[in-house]
C-alpha cells in the first residue's frame, strides 16, 4: 500500500505539472503551416538555413509547425540545391507572434513571378452554428469574384489579398470568375464549411498557363459554445486551443490527485485498525 501511495503521489505531481506545461507551450509558441502554390516546381524549404521541407510538391500543404515566437528567415530553393545560398524565392523574414496561427504561401504574383506571402489565420471564436470561410488569391491572374451558388459573395479580390465570411455551417458550391463576370475559371467545387472551423480556400496557379487550382486548409477549435471541442485540422496536426488543453489536463490532474487522497485515507484507516487490534 505504501508503494502504491508513493507511486500515486509521483504520478499526481507529474500530471499536475502537465496541466500547466501544454498551455504554456501553446501560449508561448506560434503555429505555422506552409503551402506550395507555384506550379511545375518541386522545391526545398529552408528555415534559418536549415532544410525543413524536402521535395515539396506543388499544391502540398505542410504543418502546422509549432515554433517559438520570433522572426524566421525562409528560403525556397530548387529541390536539388545543396543549400539555401541561391533561393528561387526569398529569403523572406516571417515574424511570428506568440499564440498566432499563420500560413506561409509560396506562389505566383499577379504577373507570374514567384513570391511568398505570410497570412495570419483568423482563429477567433465563431458563433454557434456557424463556420468561417476565408478565400485567398495567390494565383497569376487578375482580380476575381468568388461565387456561391452562382452569385458573387466576394468581389474584386486581387493577388495577394484575402476576404473572410462567417457563414451558417453547411456545404457551399463555390467558384472563381474574373471580376465582374460569372463564367468560372475555377470550379464550381463543393466546400464544406464546418461549425467552429476556419476553412481557407486558396486560388493558385496561372491563368495564362491554364493550370489554376484550389487548395483547402482547415483549422478547428473556434467554437464559441461551451460544448465545442477542438478536433484538429483536416490533413494537419491538431491545433487545440490553450484554454481547452488547460481544462482537459486540469481535470485529469484533479482526478489523479483525488485517487491519491483516497489511497492515503485507506492507508490511514488500515493503520488505525491494526493499532486497535
Amino acid at each position: 500500500m505504501k508503494k502504491i501511495l508513493v507511486a500515486g503521489i509521483g504520478a499526481g505531481a507529474l500530471i499536475a505539472l502537465g496541466a500547466v506545461a501544454p498551455a504554456n507551450a501553446a501560449e508561448d509558441n506560434a503555429m505555422l503551416s506552409v503551402l506550395h502554390g507555384v506550379p511545375d516546381l518541386v522545391v526545398d524549404v529552408y528555415v534559418n538555413d536549415e532544410l525543413t521541407l524536402d521535395d515539396f510538391q506543388p499544391g502540398d500543404l505542410a504543418g502546422p509547425l509549432e515554433l517559438p515566437a520570433g522572426t524566421y528567415s525562409v528560403a525556397i530553393t530548387a529541390s536539388d540545391a545543396a543549400d539555401a545560398s541561391s533561393p528561387a524565392i526569398g529569403p523572406v523574414d516571417l515574424p511570428l507572434e506568440a499564440g498566432g496561427n499563420y500560413t506561409a504561401v509560396a506562389h505566383l504574383d499577379a504577373d507570374g513571378n514567384p513570391t511568398a506571402t505570410l497570412f495570419t489565420n483568423d482563429v477567433s471564436d465563431i458563433a454557434a452554428g456557424q463556420g468561417r470561410l476565408t478565400v485567398r488569391h495567390t494565383a497569376a491572374a487578375p482580380a476575381v469574384d468568388v461565387l456561391a451558388g452562382g452569385s458573387p459573395v466576394i468581389t474584386n479580390l486581387a493577388n495577394p489579398d484575402e476576404a473572410t465570411l462567417d457563414l451558417p455551417a453547411g456545404t457551399v458550391s463555390a467558384s472563381v470568375a474574373a471580376a465582374g463576370t460569372t463564367d468560372p475559371v475555377i470550379g464550381p467545387a463543393d466546400v464544406d464549411v464546418a461549425e467552429g472551423t476556419l476553412t481557407i480556400v486558396y486560388a493558385w496557379g496561372s491563368l495564362e498557363d491554364e493550370n489554376l487550382a484550389l487548395a483547402v486548409q482547415t483549422v478547428t477549435g473556434m467554437h464559441s459554445s461551451p460544448d465545442g471541442v477542438p478536433a484538429g485540422s483536416a490533413g494537419l496536426a491538431a491545433t487545440n486551443s490553450p484554454e481547452q488543453q488547460l481544462r482537459v489536463w486540469g481535470a485529469i490532474g484533479f482526478g489523479a490527485l483525488a485517487m491519491v487522497a483516497l489511497a492515503a485515507a485507506l492507508l490511514r484507516k488500515s493503520v488505525a485498525a491494526k493499532a486497535e487490534r
